[in-house]
């Protein structure tokens, strides 16, 4: 036992020898450091002896940051570069204009990103932001006469539609966004910045769906849609508002029509 004691008192001893008060009360008795915590003791014999930890350790930001279920809200649009007279757009759109395939200003998307994480390149301030979700458009036409049809794939006028109360083709994504990140205001979660990359999308689903005279209708295809959609994306962080942005690089028709779809919207998200 006598053993022991003297091995912990050796022990005390050396740790003292080491031991710094540059940041420690004065009025301390004993001080030791181990690692980045400090252990004072107080008191003296005749009374009893207080014991304090203090942890000089700062918490640092995490290198990798998750976060879950971001939402987006936004509008859908096309810019529509479509020479309607070629023979390639009367093919597949025959007989339409340019104004009979404009959309309506309810048209909208919708993005449910199921991750995105942050990894910091330079001091938080600079960082690779990516992740995973899924893309929603609905494109809503402002002539409810417009049908798809497949077999073969192609965009007509149905007169029996002239009275339809909802006319829109969806197309559904599985996205996986990459972006740079600048943030200037690093630690804070509300902060100010903005990203900047691009998104690579598959294309799993697409319907067209119409509702004329209570009745609703729904055919789904590929209507001849690109089945990959890349585009460049962006994001602004205006503190507790994001708002977000889209723009594909190419038409979404793999033929006949040149339309290329942009998105912009706000973003709820805790980063």
């Amino acid at each position: 036992m006598k053993k022991l004691l003297l091995a912990f008192a050796a022990t005390g001893l050396s740790l003292l020898s080491f031991a710094q008060t540059d940041s420690i009360p004065a009025k301390t008795n004993d001080t030791i450091r181990v690692g980045g915590m400090i252990i004072i003791k107080k008191g003296d014999g005749n009374k009893s002896t207080e014991v304090e930890i203090f942890n000089r350790k700062k918490n640092k930001p995490s290198n990798l940051v998750t976060n879950w279920w971001i939402f987006d809200l936004g509008f859908a649009n096309l810019i529509d570069n479509t020479n309607y007279s070629s023979p390639e757009a009367q093919a597949f759109a025959p007989g339409l204009n340019k104004d009979q395939m404009d959309l309506k200003g309810k048209s909208i998307n919708v993005n449910i990103w199921i991750f995105m994480q942050r990894m910091n390149l330079i001091k938080q301030a600079v960082n690779l932001k990516y992740g995973l979700g899924l893309e929603l458009n609905n494109y809503h036409f402002d002539d409810e006469r417009i049908r798809l049809q497949k077999n073969p794939t192609q965009i007509l006028l149905d007169p029996e539609l002239v009275s339809a109360k909802k006319n829109k083709l969806a197309a559904d994504y599985i996205t996986v966004p990459m972006m740079l990140n600048f943030n200037f205001s690093p630690g804070r979660r509300n902060g100010f910045g903005f990203s900047g990359g691009i998104s690579a999308g598959y294309l799993y689903s697409a319907r067209q769906k119409i509702k004329d005279d209570g009745k609703k209708t729904k055919l789904k295809d590929d209507f001849d849609l690109q089945r990959w959609k890349l585009s460049y994306i962006g994001e602004l962080n205006l503190g507790p508002v994001k708002l977000y942005g889209s723009y594909a690089m190419k038409s979404m028709w793999r033929k006949g029509l040149d339309q290329t779809p942009y998105n912009v919207g706000i973003r709820f998200s805790s980063w």
